[in-house]
């Protein structure tokens, strides 16, 4: 079933699901029961998304992207491997969400003549302020 990031709709084609064995806790049934997930995302071979959003996906992914530039997600919080798949297809999307948001390009703005006065003021105001603290002037 393709997942649905955003507007998008990424097909199977794109994506392997391999069900691995779990560690932790679980008595006999852990050693018996592979309900791990492994999702892989292909996003060197994704047509879906533009150039600028795959580097955007590969920064967010970190340690996740392999070698071979596809993400690779474990999911192995919950006892079954229906949750796991979802937890791991849910994470996924959330991750090709962040990355189809483009940055906000930041414009650097200087501080105005007010700003700069009132700064000027609010300091000379603290340093009486200080100096006002110490030994009364003719005291010794």
């Amino acid at each position: 079933m393709p997942i649905r990031a955003g507007s998008l709709l990424i097909p199977d084609s794109d994506l392997s699901i391999a069900f691995i064995k779990s560690g932790g806790p679980g008595g006999q049934n852990v050693n018996k029961v592979s309900s791990a997930v492994q999702l892989r995302f292909d996003l060197a071979g994704c047509a879906l998304l533009d150039e600028r959003v795959k580097t955007r996906l590969r920064r967010l992914a970190g340690r996740r992207l392999t070698d071979e530039g596809a993400v690779l997600l474990i999911a192995r919080g919950e006892r079954s491997q229906e949750q796991n798949r979802r937890d791991a297809e849910a994470r996924l999307a959330a991750l090709i969400e962040a990355a189809l948001v483009e940055p906000k390009l930041r414009r650097p703005t200087r501080p105005t003549r007010a700003s700069k006065q009132r700064r000027l003021e609010h300091k000379t105001r603290r340093g009486s302020i200080k100096r006002a603290r110490g030994r009364p002037a003719g005291e010794d």
